[in-house]
């Protein structure tokens, strides 16, 4: 890659702690902070950290950050962020007192967008998820997970997971495939699930074989036998496998998934403390959706305990059409503090370095010489900004693989590249 170096002048450098890897426990509110520094970014990466005051090389691009926070940009790793249609009509509907699972009962809920990816075609998903993945990037956003799971057959499935593979290329983050073939049971389908394990994920298998494989485990969807039956087929398929859990109910799945070597449990609003400290003893991570419950139905994952007891706690948007409309990461984060107990720092560690870590992408998630250069320079001097504000957007400048991607006030003459 050849491009100017760019020179941040005068920063607040803030960076989760640690030298490598996943923060849990008490480590999770322990952060790198320099009170002002200048950072060298050159061939799309950190080249140097100097809190003295150093001379720009030659050539080089001149940021001026007059003291704001530069932080490593935001990993967002569970959203169902590809998809066709809405849901607003059903969205009335709940407003009127109809409740998540009753809707999905009745054939709406996820079933009312399966219906409308099935009528889409592959190239109208990946022209919606680019318009999607752009408007993520310019709220910090430069590695996020997205997930199949609104086609529910396997010509679906792949339909899916080959937009969200095209519109990754045409965009400037990353993104990483997950296939959520145990999303719904379709009720048209004759033996779903038996033909989702049978024939769905061996096709899956031989086209995206680096996809992880996801399902949701819940009344009205998949139970906690077929689940199981899924992630022992997937596992000795040689994917990585997530699940969603306990958004409503505690149907046992945490023990499974331990016991199965499942990467996340996600959701875990319905968890009962003992399960929640069985995860968090475990290498698994635990994957907190606040938005859905600010959406849905003001219920949220007992994040503080979580941590406390030891966990690995990711916070992600859950961006989907129906549970939560949002792709706002520094909103989850808000959230988060706000109705799960977390500290600000905590929070910065769970969209940085521990989403990371999930995803398997040990080159980001720190400011660190050496490290891949995603990051957000925000319009805020004081990182705690980022989980006091609520609805705004705090970020000013989004430099992806060392290259600036948005630039929400154009700052020595830089503009944002497409």
């Amino acid at each position: 890659m050849s491009q100017k170096p760019l020179f941040i002048e005068g920063c607040r450098l803030v960076s989760p702690g640690g030298e490598a890897g996943a923060m849990r426990g008490g480590s999770m509110g322990e952060l790198r902070v320099i009170e002002r520094c200048d950072v060298l970014i050159e061939n799309g990466c950190v080249s140097w950290i100097d809190a003295d005051e150093a001379t720009m090389p030659p050539g080089a691009e001149l940021i001026r950050a007059e003291g704001r926070v530069l932080m490593p940009a935001f990993v967002d790793a569970h959203t169902h962020a590809c998809w066709a249609g809405d849901r607003l009509d059903e969205w009335d509907r709940k407003l009127a007192g109809a409740g998540y699972l009753d809707l999905l009962e009745a054939g709406g809920g996820i079933m009312s967008t399966v219906r409308a990816v099935r009528e889409a075609s592959e190239f109208d998903l990946a022209d919606a998820l680019v318009e999607r993945l752009n408007r993520a990037l310019r709220h910090g956003v430069t590695t996020i997970e997205v997930k199949s799971g609104y086609g529910l057959t396997t010509e679906g499935e792949l339909k899916m997971l080959r937009g969200i593979a095209s519109a990754a290329d045409r965009w400037a983050g990353t993104v990483t495939l997950t296939a959520c073939i145990g999303h719904a049971i379709d009720p048209d389908r004759p033996d779903h699930v038996g033909k989702t394990i049978g024939e769905t994920l061996p096709a899956i298998t031989a086209e995206f074989p680096d996809a992880a494989i996801d399902a949701y485990c819940e009344q009205g969807a998949w139970s906690l036998a077929d689940c199981v039956r899924l992630f022992d087929a997937a596992s000795n398929a040689g994917h990585t496998c997530r699940v969603h859990a306990d958004q409503f109910n505690d149907l046992g799945m945490i023990p499974e998934a331990i016991r199965i070597g499942l990467r996340s449990v996600d959701h875990l609003e319905a968890t009962s403390p003992e399960h929640l400290a069985e995860l968090a003893r475990s290498p698994a991570f635990g994957v907190a959706l606040p938005i859905s419950g600010f959406h849905t139905d003001g219920r949220y994952a007992n994040m503080r305990a979580f941590v406390d007891v030891g966990g690995a706690l990711v916070l992600a948007s859950n961006w989907n059409p129906g549970s939560s409309p949002s792709c706002s990461v520094p909103l989850a984060m808000a959230l988060g503090v706000r109705f799960g107990g977390l500290r600000p720092a905590e929070a910065i560690n769970a969209v940085t370095a521990n989403a990371a870590d999930l995803l398997g992408l040990e080159d980001r998630g720190r400011v660190r010489a050496g490290m891949r250069a995603d990051l957000v320079l925000l319009h805020h001097k004081d990182e705690r900004e980022l989980c006091h504000e609520v609805g705004g957007n705090p970020v000013r400048l989004v430099i992806c693989e060392g290259i600036v991607r948005h630039n929400a006030r154009p700052v020595d003459g830089f503009t944002s590249r497409p």
